[in-house]
């Protein structure tokens, strides 16, 4: 079943809220118009059931290599674009592999489309008063590194490279949450900060990585892998590191491997190998994958090379997803799939890291890293634990 439907012209545009991946200059000037939702359970194909609502709806991805151009683009009442939002699920199944532990977050669909024309500027004000319960972990210490060394014996058995396991935690929160999503879309390096809110539900994104962009005719991809508290020392540790240097590099090449799948798609290069840049306080390092645009290329055929990331996946791909549906005891919801925006000029998806989902009763978070041969169990689980907490102090002001 596709649910599409059209916001009525009372629908209150949140007042701190961008969408994430929004163009700069449009900023405080979008009003929803129309949405499409899907959830796993609708069945048919989410790609080309989102594709077509888009095309239905004035945006051009049925080849996103030929980008429709507006005369007067930032006109009132113009199309500006569409925020997009594909679950981790969602990406899985893309991928044809298995959809993991049933999402703790059951209301937000695993497919969003919103679609936003352009509106007066307005100014933005505080939301109300808010406070977060305690959280509730999914599983232990104990049992997030149990899992840990279990990815190891199958990495020894040669079932898999590299998995990168997640965990997840809630907590019950009372008041307006509007002000603490905004923090959250805030955070230093939150290259696809902003909030998506449904009926019942909102998603902020602080997300750093982007997972697929396709601009001025190339094909990009910036994978993260590796993270260390952001010092002097945090930095030489993780330039030094031939652990986490072997980390990245093997989902480069899966991310490499990706982009090559891709029809209409030229030679695909590395322009930059293990640059270290700071997300809040941590630095992370990155990398530059891209090929240049040579044919057609359609949305569909794009979600489903890329989705879901490698860097929250593992080598080879399907067979981590296998892992990850074994061991993660609660579902990836919201985080570790796909957020942005596709435009009538381009499309830039972010990799919902760092991610988190309200919903009428509770706020959600999840965490997690790559484990590889040489992974540590106890220092992965302290790992996750360092990346949840800017997200937790953001939501607790």
């Amino acid at each position: 079943m596709v649910r599409e439907s059209e916001f009525p012209d009372h629908f209150p545009t949140p007042p701190v809220w961008s969408p994430p991946g929004a163009p700069a200059r449009c900023r405080g000037r979008h009003r929803p118009s129309h949405s499409f939702a899907w959830f796993l359970a609708d069945g048919g194909d989410p790609a080309e059931l989102l594709t077509g609502f888009l095309i239905d709806n004035g945006l051009p991805v049925r080849d996103v290599h030929m980008p429709a151009r507006s005369a007067h683009p930032d006109a009132t009442g113009t199309l500006c674009g569409a925020a997009v939002y594909v679950s981790a699920a969602a990406g899985a199944v893309l991928a044809g592999g298995p959809a993991g532990a049933p999402t703790p977050v059951p209301g937000i669909p695993d497919v969003v489309a919103v679609l936003y024309t352009h509106g007066r500027p307005e100014t933005p004000t505080a939301g109300g008063a808010f406070s977060v319960g305690a959280w509730v972990e999914s599983w232990s210490r104990t049992q997030h590194a149990a899992a840990v060394a279990g990815v190891r014996e199958a990495i020894a058995r040669g079932d898999v490279y590299q998995v990168n396991l997640v965990g997840h935690a809630s907590a019950p929160y009372t008041g307006d949450p509007a002000a603490a999503l905004a923090r959250v879309a805030a955070l230093p390096g939150a290259r696809y900060g902003g909030v998506l809110a449904g009926d019942g539900w909102a998603i902020a994104c602080a997300s750093p990585e982007t997972l697929v962009q396709v601009r001025d005719g190339r094909v990009i991809t910036r994978p993260i892998k590796g993270t260390r508290p952001a010092t002097e020392a945090g930095r030489r540790e993780l330039l030094d590191s031939a652990k986490e240097r072997a980390e990245h590099v093997m989902i480069v090449d899966l991310e490499r491997n990706d982009l090559a799948r891709l029809p209409g798609v030229g030679p695909v290069r590395v322009d930059e190998l293990f640059a270290v840049r700071r997300w809040c306080g941590l630095w992370q390092a990155e990398s530059v994958v891209s090929a240049p645009l040579t044919g057609g290329l359609a949305l569909p055929e794009l979600l489903r090379a890329v989705c879901p990331g490698g860097s929250v996946t593992g080598a080879p791909k399907l067979a981590a997803l296998g892992q990850i549906a074994g061991w993660e005891p609660v579902g990836r919801g919201v985080s570790m799939g796909a957020l942005g925006w596709v435009g009538p000029d381009h499309v830039d998806l972010g990799l919902s890291i760092r991610t988190v989902a309200v919903d009428g009763a509770r706020v959600h978070a999840w965490a997690g890293g790559g484990i590889t041969w040489g992974s540590d169990p106890v220092a992965e689980v302290d790992e996750a634990a360092a990346k949840a907490a800017p997200i937790r102090a953001a939501l607790a002001g």
